[in-house]
């Protein structure tokens, strides 16, 4: 299922966390000193081995299986400066997978992917979805990788299991003066534990460190060039990178694409109205099915009725769900939140929503956590935890309880399911321990290689504007828009072959597709 935690930080409190091991470092790179004392981080070699298996941070679980042909995932760890202002200082470990290219004569280099988030492990997403790119195996290693404060590389410990979940069960949309309190105090509660438990790491985390460890990633591979293919925020961290390394841009593809001239708030607000339209499209296709939907309702406004009725019923009473926890009208709007990633899930959004109305809550608490990074034996992974601490050293957006109030009918005209959840999420940030960096990232890249920037219509996480904003703001020539009429968050795993073909054409033999084509 396509990774969710863009909307992890709004949909519930703006804050998740877990326990993790953080990675030790263990200086395997090797590199010498630059002259100034410095390390030169650069001339490291990595000691790849075969993959273990994930770590509870990274979601737990086997090793990955191995490729076609039988070959092994290889693993490796790459040393970078903690803080790149102080390249003689201490250091950290960014935990890297790969898979090596089939043709090895006409092999092109590496081809880094990054699955979003932010947040989202690399070294268990890339294995799990590489069925997807084994075409571009054919000439590409390809390499993906924990970004710092994620998984294996430091990942950012917070709150304990138990703690998150009584933290995931709670009103994320409070009422009444007390639930306020209960609101603002978990925020204050979690951000402490976040800095009691990871502060010297939380300042470091950002996208900008993530895109400098990525040009020392391609130039520790052995690339004159990156070439990248990003999803969902791994398209603002291409971003980031191809402005501060326009130079260093190879062949790069930025699929479900957030839109880098909108503030925090206007992006929360876009989901929101997103999320509305992918609701009403499910209930759309409901309508259309008749009495095969098992829905109470003949139109479509009648489907979303039941569901904010629904919802609401959850808010004053929840149901059972699994073993003693229950499902809880934050648990519910997380689920069908999940769902509506992809037109492929309707089906399990359908499934929960009427065993919820019949009081048995077990599907969508299931979909609850798998969005949240819970496992079935309770541990959660750092997913939550990452994407609080790279979304808040990122945005300046700091917003009190009056300021998100104000803000709450806006939202809520936009989406009576999603608005007042999203709304509340504005003020995530509000106790983080650590400055904000930017109110929107600068992408410009003058000078770069073309980039295929991928929208897709009826993308509820990353509307589809963001694409034709994320070209412009690239420059002229520089992003390449491609639009895909369809459903889901991202285009080039749906399967469509239009879009294959147009990506794979460019990446696997540098022919930059029409600016403008559409697909199918």
């Amino acid at each position: 299922m396509p990774t969710s935690a863009a909307l992890r930080a709004t949909a519930v409190l703006a804050t998740t966390a877990v326990l993790v091991s953080l990675a030790g470092c263990s200086g395997n790179g090797g590199q010498g000193e630059d002259g100034t004392g410095n390390r030169d981080f650069a001339t490291q070699k990595l000691d790849w081995a075969d993959c273990p298996a994930p770590s509870v941070a990274e979601g737990g679980g086997a090793s990955p299986a191995p490729l076609p042909g039988g070959d092994a995932w290889q693993c490796a760890f790459m040393e970078a400066p903690r803080d790149y202002a102080k390249p003689g200082g201490e250091t950290i470990e960014i935990a890297l997978v790969r898979a090596k290219a089939r043709d090895t004569d006409n092999r092109i280099g590496s081809l880094v992917f990054n699955f979003g988030g932010p947040g989202a492990s690399g070294v268990t997403g890339l294995p799990s979805l590489a069925a997807n790119y084994e075409r571009l195996r054919s000439r590409y290693d390809l390499v993906s990788f924990d970004p710092r404060g994620v998984g294996r590389s430091v990942g950012i410990q917070c709150q304990d299991d138990k703690e998150l979940d009584e933290l995931y069960a709670q009103d994320g949309t409070p009422d009444d003066a007390a639930e306020e309190k209960t609101f603002t105090d978990s925020l204050a509660s979690y951000a402490s534990a976040c800095e009691e438990n990871s502060g010297d790491e939380l300042p470091y985390v950002g996208t900008t460190d993530a895109a400098r460890d990525m040009d020392l990633m391609r130039q520790v591979l052995g690339d004159d060039k990156l070439h990248y293919f990003g999803f969902s925020y791994g398209t603002e961290l291409g971003g980031v990178y191809a402005h501060l390394f326009p130079q260093n841009v190879g062949r790069a593809v930025f699929d479900a694409v957030v839109d880098p001239t909108r503030s925090s708030e206007e992006s929360s607000l876009g989901q929101a109205k997103g999320f509305q339209l992918a609701l009403e499209n499910f209930a759309e296709d409901c309508v259309e099915r008749g009495d095969e939907c098992a829905l109470p309702g003949g139109s479509v406004e009648e489907i979303e009725d039941f569901v904010a009725d629904l919802l609401q019923r959850l808010d004053k009473k929840p149901v059972k769900g699994i073993g003693d926890r229950e499902l809880t009208q934050s648990h519910a709007t997380n689920g069908i939140i999940q769902t509506l990633y992809s037109k492929e899930y309707w089906k399990y959004l359908e499934q929960g929503l009427d065993e919820a109305d019949s009081g048995s809550g077990e599907l969508l608490l299931s979909l609850s956590d798998s969005m949240n990074g819970r496992s079935p034996d309770g541990a959660y992974s750092n997913i939550g935890a990452a994407n609080a601490a790279i979304g808040c050293v990122d945005t300046k957006e700091r917003y009190d309880m009056a300021q998100a109030k104000a803000k709450l009918p806006a939202f809520r005209k936009v989406s009576p399911v999603f608005g007042g959840p999203l709304g509340w999420g504005l003020m995530g940030c509000s106790e983080w321990p650590v400055p904000g960096t930017w109110d929107t990232p600068d992408v410009s890249a003058p000078g770069s290689a073309p980039i295929v920037v991928i929208g897709t219509t009826g993308d509820p996480a990353t509307p589809y504007e963001g694409a034709k904003r994320m070209a412009g703001e690239l420059g002229k020539g520089v992003g390449i828009e491609l639009t895909y009429r369809g459903e889901g968050h991202g285009a080039y795993n749906n399967g469509d072959q239009c879009v294959q073909r147009a990506v794979d054409a460019y990446l696997l033999r540098g022919r930059v597709p029409a600016a403008g084509t559409v697909c199918p």
